[in-house]
């Protein structure tokens, strides 16, 4: 490290004791506002926290596609809903919808909630699957509510929560709502541009970050939401990242924003190509677009072309390549630094989790929050939970790459003969045999999860639990069929998703901001 890049000061002496006060949030973004929100909102009354962020700094701003976790969020946050939407031009989501994934023309959904009707001992697939080997069941989608009403393109909030959704947002919009919430909680935003750091001399902690214009910043606790750039968790702390890329080729997206030219549809569209796969978020107002692609196998400009090609709408925004490595760093807490958001590291956003382990994090940390000093055994149980749920994650995601039937580009046929993570491979085996889906507790992603995407991508079970030999055809014909008409029946009483949207949460007035 350069002697130009920080400044060794006085401090306590070794092995002082530090309560934490002082939160000193290093960026702005999605990730820094909702540590900002989190915190201020639980902690706020016994804290100081600062946010320091430069209006000259863009931040990347594609992470518009949300999962219902987010929805637990807001509740802590006690976020209006309906205000919520409005202001950020929100959308309700049902689910992704997998465009030639599997092979060329061949889509599926990936949707929220659940599938049809589980048994103790056995999950509903074991039924469905005795059903198709019977011909008495239809697709596996037909048994899910949300699936089909994604289909229909309707929507509306049913009792007992009886409808799971999330949002499409605008990012930019997001942020500065959470703003105006932290404020008036105590919450101080400083303009400027971070250009160095100084340490504690006895522990090498971060003491203070200091500003462009000369402003010194001192704190106890930094949560680095820099970006990419990973100011503090990266440069200072010299974390490490893991480097995924040998099962996730994609390292590139470019992202655009086009106007909209019919009604939002609740479902994020995941539309794969010859090297990667393009998105498609419709908001109220606008309609996000973006192509996630491997460089080695499509150059820049290509991928340009490819995009701006397959879009609907005029085109709002200039076209711009955001480089990224999949990857996370090997611990995301170290000393009095926390890493949230991409300082942490980055998974494509194949399945919308990118604000999810924001929240994730910032959750984490008022769990673990050190307020009588950082202690080591809460560092290590935050970055052993940090890493479980990241590699469940990247699991999940490269099954979405490994487990298809396309044979038109090298791409395609190099992600099918990749080798894979040992946890992942036993995962699809046990499917691929049983039917049964391997899940350790606390996961993101449920077992209708997996399922739907080993189903979608081509994998169908050998066998399914005896459990279901128990029911004659008659009986099996009776259940399923019983299941498929009450989701027909709801699904036919649901409003059209885009009436519903402007009735209860539409701002016209906000659509030219």
């Amino acid at each position: 490290m350069q002697a130009s890049t920080f400044a060794m000061n006085s401090a306590p002496a070794a092995g002082a004791h530090r309560p934490v006060r002082r939160v000193v949030i290093c960026g702005g973004g999605t990730s820094g506002w909702m540590a900002a929100a989190g915190l201020a909102k639980v902690l706020g009354k016994r804290l100081d926290i600062k946010l320091v962020e430069s209006d000259d700094i863009g931040t990347v701003g594609v992470g518009e596609a949300t999962i219902p976790t987010l929805i637990n969020f807001h509740n802590l946050l006690e976020i209006n809903e309906q205000e919520f939407m409005a202001e950020t031009q929100a959308t309700f989501k049902l689910g992704i919808g997998f465009e030639s994934w599997r092979n060329v023309r061949q889509d599926y959904i990936h949707s929220f909630g659940m599938t049809g009707t589980d048994h103790w001992t056995a999950g509903f697939q074991h039924f469905w699957h005795k059903g198709v080997e019977r011909g008495l069941a239809g697709d596996y989608g037909d048994y899910c509510l949300e699936l089909k009403a994604s289909q229909e393109n309707r929507f509306a909030h049913l009792p007992n929560q009886g409808m799971n959704y999330a949002y499409h947002l605008d990012a930019g919009r997001y942020a500065r709502y959470l703003r105006r919430l932290c404020e008036p909680r105590g919450v101080q935003r400083i303009e400027g541009k971070i250009v160095r750091y100084t340490r504690h001399e006895d522990n090498g902690d971060i003491r203070s970050i200091v500003l462009e214009s000369g402003q010194e910043i001192e704190g106890d606790l930094f949560i680095d939401c820099t970006g990419f750039r990973g100011l503090l968790i990266g440069e200072a702390m010299q974390e490490p990242m893991q480097d995924w890329s040998q099962w996730l080729f994609c390292d590139r997206a470019i992202a655009v924003q086009t106007a909209s030219v019919g009604p939002a549809i609740p479902l994020t569209r995941s539309m794969a190509h010859q090297a990667g796969w393009q998105w498609r978020i419709p908001l109220q107002h606008r309609v996000g677009n973006g192509l996630v692609y491997a460089s080695r196998y499509l150059d820049d400009d290509a991928a340009l072309r490819q995009l701006l090609g397959n879009v609907e709408g005029e085109v709002l925004t200039t076209p711009r390549v955001i480089p990224f490595k999949p990857c996370q760093r090997r611990n995301t807490w170290v000393g009095n630094v926390v890493a949230i958001g991409l300082s942490s590291g980055f998974l494509e956003p194949i399945e919308s989790t990118s604000i999810h382990l924001i929240q994730r994090a910032v959750i984490r940390l008022m769990q673990n929050f050190p307020a009588d000093g950082i202690s080591p055994y809460d560092v290590a149980e935050y970055n052993a939970q940090c890493n479980s749920e990241i590699e469940h994650i990247r699991d999940f995601i490269i099954l979405h790459y490994h487990v298809n039937q396309r044979k038109d580009s090298q791409f395609w046929r190099d992600a099918r003969e990749m080798d894979i993570p040992a946890g992942l491979r036993h995962r699809i085996e046990l499917f691929r045999a049983t039917g049964r889906v391997f899940r350790i507790p606390n996961e993101l992603f449920a077992e209708n999860s997996w399922i739907q995407v080993m189903l979608g991508q081509g994998i169908m079970p050998a066998a399914h639990h005896q459990t279901a030999d128990l029911m004659g055809d008659e009986e099996l014909a009776h259940f399923l069929g019983s299941i498929k008409a009450s989701v027909d029946r709801t699904v036919q009483q649901l409003p059209a998703h885009q009436l519903y949207v402007e009735r209860y949460c539409g701002r016209p007035d906000h659509a030219a901001r």
